[in-house]
């Protein structure tokens, strides 16, 4: 037996390899546009000065949850200036941006055909069980064989690290809508997409919103390691203080990370309460008056 060995690596390396000479072209044009949406989103945050780009947030963060959440947005922006960190943070806030949306585009999308498809279910389980529990480091191999060094193998581990929390609470919101709800709607007249559109998804949208938030505070985490690419940010800043054993340094850098974690997390949670389904409500209202029209004929 201690001549036996399954070759895993070696199937991994020729599966890596075959994918490099097969889909070439294709990485070279997803790594060409990440990195044009990137420095574009780079270029916005960092255009305008920090204290007009400090009054946007907080004023978002006052529409969607009042004046507390305004006042500790504008404090931890301030912090982040004050320990001269604002350039880093905006980069890092620019991958985390880039890398959330495309997670969260082909999370929620998955998550419902999961929802609405057993098959579908049963195939993406174990492949996101994969992805959550593969260590984060192993994605920064085949990423820089794919893509180079710098913010695109960053953003694509990021991805595949995140992506997997935004399926899961997206398929468990959607099947954890109330049956008779969508039986109603059924027996109402709508179609399947609007019974999706009006019912299951207004009443799914805290677990969905509860995904993206998972699925930014899990983009935040891969800061450091995207950082180890070459990605530039915070995370640069604290492999540099690493390399340099400077706690100051990677005290400042790690609590920028804090900062803008602390923000995300709050404005995304606020997103994610609770609304009623007006356009449900609307449907209902319309089906109880067919029976009385038909009765009173």
């Amino acid at each position: 037996m201690d001549g036996f060995r399954i070759p895993v690596g070696k199937w991994a390396e020729a599966v890596v390899d075959m994918l490099g000479h097969v889909l070439g072209g294709f990485f070279d044009a997803v790594a060409f546009v990440l990195k044009a949406i990137y420095d574009t989103v780079d270029a916005v945050l960092m255009a305008p000065p920090f204290w007009l780009l400090i009054l946007v947030l907080a004023a978002l963060a006052f529409a969607v949850s009042g004046w507390r959440l305004a006042l500790g947005t504008a404090l931890g922006l301030l912090v982040i200036v004050g320990v001269n960190q604002w350039d880093h943070a905006m980069d890092t806030l620019a991958l985390v941006i880039v890398a959330g949306l495309v997670a969260i585009v082909i999370a929620i999308p998955a998550g419902i055909w999961a929802a609405r498809n057993d098959t579908v279910s049963r195939i993406v389980r174990p492949v996101l069980d994969l992805l959550q529990t593969m260590p984060a480091f192993v994605y920064l191999i085949p990423a820089i064989i794919f893509f180079g060094v710098g913010a695109v193998p960053g953003m694509i581990a990021t991805i595949l690290f995140a992506i997997a929390p935004g399926v899961r609470l997206t398929e468990l919101g959607i099947r954890g809508v109330d049956s008779e709800v969508v039986e109603a709607g059924y027996a109402f007249g709508a179609s399947p997409a609007r019974v999706l559109r009006q019912i299951q998804i207004p009443l799914a949208l805290p677990s969905i919103m509860a995904g993206v938030n998972q699925v930014i505070m899990l983009s935040l985490s891969m800061v450091v390691i995207a950082g180890m690419v070459g990605a530039g940010g915070l995370g640069g800043e604290i492999v540099r203080a690493i390399g340099r054993i400077n706690v100051g340094l990677g005290f400042e850098a790690g609590l920028s990370v804090v900062m803008i974690a602390m923000i995300l997390d709050r404005l995304t949670s606020a997103l994610g309460r609770p609304r009623s389904p007006r356009r449900f409500a609307r449907i209902t209202r319309s089906a109880d008056s067919a029976p009385r029209e038909r009765t009173s004929a």
